[in-house]
Order: C-alpha cells, then sequence, then structure tokens
C-alpha cells in the first residue's frame, strides 16, 4: 500500500468540502447534497477496490485456493 492513495483520498475530501460550501452559500443545498454524495462514491470505490486486494492477497499468502 503506498501513502499516495492517503493523500488522494484526503484531496477528493477537501475538494467537495470546498464545492459543498460554494453551493451551500449559493443556496443549491440539493445539489451540494449530491455532490458530497458523489465524493463519498469515489472514496468508497477506492477503499473497497483496496480492500479485494489485500484479501486476494491474504488467500495467496495462506494458499487458500
Amino acid at each position: 500500500m503506498d501513502i499516495s492513495i492517503i493523500f488522494k483520498i484526503a484531496a477528493v475530501g477537501i475538494i467537495v468540502t470546498i464545492i459543498c460550501q460554494v453551493l451551500k452559500k449559493s443556496e443549491r443545498d440539493d445539489i451540494a447534497t449530491l455532490v458530497s454524495l458523489v465524493g463519498l462514491i469515489m472514496v468508497l470505490t477506492v477503499v473497497i477496490s483496496m480492500i479485494a486486494d489485500l484479501f486476494s492477497q491474504i488467500k495467496e499468502l495462506f494458499e487458500l485456493f
């Protein structure tokens, strides 16, 4: 695992936060909610793929399959 993934996740969080704040100040709360959901989905896809890689490495390590 590389530390750059953590920085990428943090960057997505910062960008989503800035966009949401700008949208809330311009009274676009519904779009701000959608932006935050899209950011969450993006981060979850990265994390889920990392967890899948972890499980495949554990299977190879213990020779389960």
